[in-house]
């Protein structure tokens, strides 16, 4: 079995409209190895987010492949490629997306739900993975109830409970103070030294790329190491 949790080649993404056309990425080449945690940096409006997209199987590249645990995202049919992002990839954003009417639990479990994971089974993943990021005593909480590192906790434990080899987060502590961030960034530590799994983490956030394992620079449509 390959140790690569996904690969990305010769990925380009362009758009057009009328006599307008914009290259947002060119030849992007992208490999990530089982645990491994790379940085994403570069300048406001590189395309950071646009690949972050095509990564997750959210945007479809106007060529390139992205292969996750060996399936090509863009090489099926959407429903397949949902049930790939479903079971493979997690996601973690600035703001948490967390849906305010629901507890921490139910929000954690959600993905599982969707797939048709039974509400019991479902329900004691979520405890099980809440638990696991601090917030054993703030199962019932709604997100109003919590804190900002709180909810991005759970927000990371939404994207975990399905037990991804790859969570994407796009500038996860970018809505948190400093001592919050920091908090957030050893929780990412941990988590991936006990589960083993990889993080591609798109930041603005200097402290938080240095703590990763490689560092790279989206700069006129390509990867450069940074």
């Amino acid at each position: 079995m390959s140790n690569w949790v996904m690969n990305a080649q010769n990925i380009a993404k362009a758009y057009s409209e009328g006599d307008t056309f914009l290259q947002v990425l060119e030849n992007v080449q992208l490999q990530i190895a089982r645990g491994e945690r790379v940085a994403i940096i570069g300048s406001s409006g590189s395309g950071k987010s646009t690949l972050m997209n095509i990564l997750g199987g959210l945007d479809r590249p106007s060529t390139g492949s992205v292969e996750v645990g060996g399936e090509n995202l863009y090489a099926v049919a959407e429903r397949q490629r949902c049930e790939i992002r479903n079971r493979a990839l997690g996601f973690v954003y600035q703001f948490h997306h967390l849906l305010a009417e629901f507890s921490a639990l139910e929000n954690t479990a959600m993905p599982l739900l969707i797939r048709g994971t039974p509400v019991r089974e479902a329900a004691a993943a979520a405890d099980r993975v809440l638990r696991g990021v601090g917030l054993g005593k703030r199962l019932q909480h709604r997100p109003a109830q919590l804190s900002g590192g709180e909810r991005q906790r759970v927000a990371i434990a939404r994207a975990l409970v399905t037990e991804p080899s790859c969570v994407l987060m796009d500038e996860p502590t970018g809505n948190l103070d400093r001592n919050t961030a920091a908090e957030v960034q050893a929780l990412m530590d941990e988590l991936n030294q006990r589960t083993g799994v990889s993080f591609i983490v798109v930041t603005h956030d200097l402290e938080l790329a240095s703590r990763m394992d490689r560092k790279l620079e989206l700069r006129d449509g390509s990867l450069f190491p940074a």
